[in-house]
């Protein structure tokens, strides 16, 4: 077992471990605020649903425009200090968001987070993009993915019970696990940019910027259809935790082991499903993950219990297992070296975009036709998304490689 740990480790540089340890260490303090935050605003505010979901529209909106610079800021300033002004200043918003009471309050906070988890993001995949060579690029970005999950899978489990007892407490960890992250970077990480990055990135509007990216129709085409395929997780991880909680009555204690175990499998299958996906051709296993998150959010009209949103969780992770490391890696191998950090953004924009877009659309549909209706609009969506996606091989990417070429 040592041995096989040794030669885990010597197959990418220590800066890379840093991340992963990082990254289990601050998401098991954020994690134990996202699944409850918008209970914790629903019950804070008492207002209508689509009204409370816009507070993560405003959030994701936020998120949209800074993505767009901080692409661009990545590339010219570095990996590093966008990931340390991300994590520091997350920290101190998560400390500010528990003393929250108004719907003001709340939009400025969350705007403010918006604007903030962009840089870290950007900057952490264009860092890993460059320490790992493309044929580990795959099962890198999985492994980062295992860590994450992992610290998820500790958050929510811990973060329900502190919910129900004290939201201040969740609030002060999920700043604290940041705040050391963002010094762990801050002194031991080194910048990773290019050299010939640097000479390349003098005019930043020049011929080279996200003009050129938008006209990559390509490319281009992939994130929209992301986009709209990942309203359904959007519903999941916004509008589930209500839906649980104020239509079935399940207690927000027993509700954060639905998230766990999305965390959960991934640790124990990210890896193992990588292994499997990367020899496949990346649309179709993008199409594939979207029939997964089709059914599993349509599954969650059948759920009358805990039980049953336990299971639509499972097989919403199955897609995400299959979905996520390919579209990084498939991101990070067409990229142009020197435009890595903006094509990351742009790709990164699909979350936003969607998790902006998913609760507005869900909470309409909750608002003025009914409850079961989120999740069977959640089905037609995934299943739309699935079928573009086959489309987009077909007219753009018939011949692209497997992930591990």
């Amino acid at each position: 077992m040592l041995e096989k740990i040794a030669s885990l480790r010597a197959l990418y540089p220590k800066q890379y471990w840093l991340l992963f340890w990082g990254m289990l260490f601050s998401m098991v303090g954020s994690s134990m605020i996202w699944p409850f935050l918008m209970v914790y605003a629903s019950e804070r505010l008492q207002l209508p649903m689509t009204q409370t979901a816009s507070l993560i529209t405003i959030n994701s909106t936020a998120s949209l425009i800074m993505t767009f610079a901080a692409g661009q800021i990545t590339d010219i300033a570095g990996r590093k200090p966008v990931m340390v002004v991300s994590l520091i200043t997350n920290a101190i918003l998560y400390s500010l968001l528990s003393h929250a009471d108004t719907y003001a309050s709340f939009a400025i906070l969350m705007g403010l987070l918006g604007a903030s988890n962009p840089l870290y993001r950007v900057g952490a995949n264009a860092m890993l993009a460059d320490l790992i060579p493309p044929e580990k690029r795959a099962d890198g970005y999985a492994l980062i993915r295992l860590s994450d999950n992992a610290g998820i899978a500790i958050g929510p489990s811990i973060g329900g019970f502190l919910a129900a007892a004290s939201q201040y407490l969740a609030f002060y960890i999920a700043g604290a696990g940041l705040f050391l992250y963002g010094l762990l970077v801050l002194f031991f990480a080194k910048e990773t940019l290019p050299q010939k990055v640097n000479a390349d990135t003098e005019n930043p509007t020049s011929k080279d910027g996200y003009a050129r990216i938008l006209r990559d129709t390509s490319f281009v085409s992939v994130v929209l259809n992301s986009t709209f395929g990942m309203i359904t997780a959007s519903f999941i991880w916004v509008l589930l935790p209500v839906y649980a909680t104020q239509e079935l009555g399940i207690p927000k204690q027993f509700y954060g082991f639905v998230p766990a175990t999305n965390a959960t499998m991934v640790v124990l299958l990210q890896v193992l499903i990588t292994q499997w996906t990367k020899r496949r051709p990346p649309l179709r296993m993008m199409a594939l993950s979207m029939v997964f998150y089709a059914v599993g959010v349509g599954s969650v009209v059948l759920g009358k219990n805990f039980w049953g949103v336990w299971t639509s969780m499972v097989i919403i992770t199955i897609g995400e297992l299959i979905i996520a490391p390919t579209g990084s890696t498939f991101v990070a191998n067409i990229a142009p070296e020197h435009m890595r950090g903006r094509y990351m953004s742009i790709y990164s924009l699909t979350w936003s975009m969607s998790i902006g877009l998913g609760p507005m659309i869900g909470g309409l549909l909750n608002d003025n036709i009914g409850p079961p209706y989120i999740w069977i609009g959640g089905l037609f969506i995934g299943l739309t998304s699935m079928t573009f996606f086959f489309l987009i091989e077909r007219v753009f990417y018939k011949n692209v490689p497997m992930l591990s070429l």
